[in-house]
């Protein structure tokens, strides 16, 4: 009897020693679920109180720029993200002066902003060779792949992703040129000089274009600047061209009331890559929505704020885009535009 008595005690003595330190291996968990929990919740706590800073990289000034940045500030406000609160934005334009481009995104990178957004390629290119680390959202460009900014559009692969206003809209502009001006033959292509690697692109893809449309295509290089443009159309009417287009580009945008004014002076019907040369009483435009790209790199901007990877992220397209014709200003130049072009308009000026 003793023995089984003893047996017995040690049996629920061993019983009680194991009951107790499995609670306090439940305890210590539970203390260690609290901590981490306290922990991320303070994480949370001192991310949401966190102020962004932006980096905002751009070819053009100031007020050049402020229809295209005002579309991107309000989606950021939709977004939640407000000025002052919980971001800065640090602006960084070059004044046209592409020169100017790696030092404004060194700077940059100095005040070790979270982000980059670019506008056009030569803004992100400066970008990209100053911070491998640094997300970068591109919120407009030409070919993101032949200008080596991504590895591809679908899986970028680096820290740059964004949009795309794409390169093949000139050929679409060539395209409209030729059915809007009766026996259209040579057209005058505006390119800047210098331009680098993204006009390079756009040229390549436009030479091919105008030889399937039969059209001579006379490339015109001139500084966006009154004397250099007025030289430009001068050399337009010296290459006797029968219309005008050019490369999209932000000094070319700056100058739009110059280059308009230039237009109807020499009486040369042209094709503007956006819409706010119309605003200036150009004739006619076609071109991606801009309003809508920013505010699509907006929303880039809030996800990668938030955590998202830009080498996850897609770079996308542009969906939108705008025909504009200014019959006051085809009235001017006497040219007729064709019933069936005036259909596909989006917008026709009286």
């Amino acid at each position: 009897m003793k023995r089984i008595f003893r047996r017995r005690f040690f049996a629920s003595q061993s019983d009680n020693l194991k009951s107790k330190i499995q609670s306090r291996k439940w305890a210590g968990l539970f203390t260690i679920v609290v901590a981490l929990t306290v922990c991320g919740a303070r994480a949370d706590a001192q991310q949401a109180g966190k102020i962004f800073r932006i980096g905002f990289l751009d070819t053009g000034t100031a007020p050049g720029s402020a229809v295209l940045v005002e579309p991107f500030r309000q989606e950021m406000r939709k977004l939640g993200w407000i000025e002052g609160k919980n971001m800065t934005i640090e602006y960084r334009f070059a004044e046209q002066k592409t020169e100017r481009l790696p030092e404004l995104a060194a700077d940059l990178v100095r005040l070790k902003v979270d982000l980059i957004v670019t506008q056009g390629t030569p803004a992100a290119l400066a970008a990209k060779s100053a911070t491998t680390t640094i997300p970068i959202v591109m919120a407009s460009g030409g070919d993101p792949v032949g200008a080596g900014l991504v590895a591809s559009l679908a899986r970028p692969g680096g820290n740059v992703t964004g949009l795309s206003s794409l390169g093949e809209l000139n050929t679409k502009r060539l395209e409209i040129l030729k059915d809007a001006v009766p026996k259209l033959g040579r057209v005058g292509l505006l390119r800047r000089s210098g331009g680098g690697i993204a006009d390079e692109l756009q040229i390549k893809e436009l030479r091919p274009a105008a030889q399937a449309l039969k059209l001579k295509l006379e490339e015109i290089e001139t500084q966006p600047d009154p004397r250099g443009l007025e030289s430009a159309f001068q050399t337009a009417r010296q290459k006797q061209v029968n219309a005008i287009m050019m490369i999209p580009t932000r000094p070319f945008l700056a100058e739009r009331k110059r280059i308009v004014e230039l237009s109807g002076k020499h009486q040369l019907p042209a094709i503007y890559p956006q819409k706010e040369f119309v605003d200036e009483g150009g004739l006619m435009s076609y071109g991606a929505d801009y309003d809508d790209l920013y505010r699509r790199a907006a929303v880039y901007v809030d996800k990668i704020l938030k955590g998202a990877k830009p080498a996850d992220l897609p770079v996308q397209q542009a969906t939108k885009f705008e025909f504009v014709i200014n019959l006051k200003a085809a009235k001017q130049i006497g040219l007729t535009i064709p019933v069936d072009l005036l259909a596909r308009a989006n917008k026709v000026i009286k």
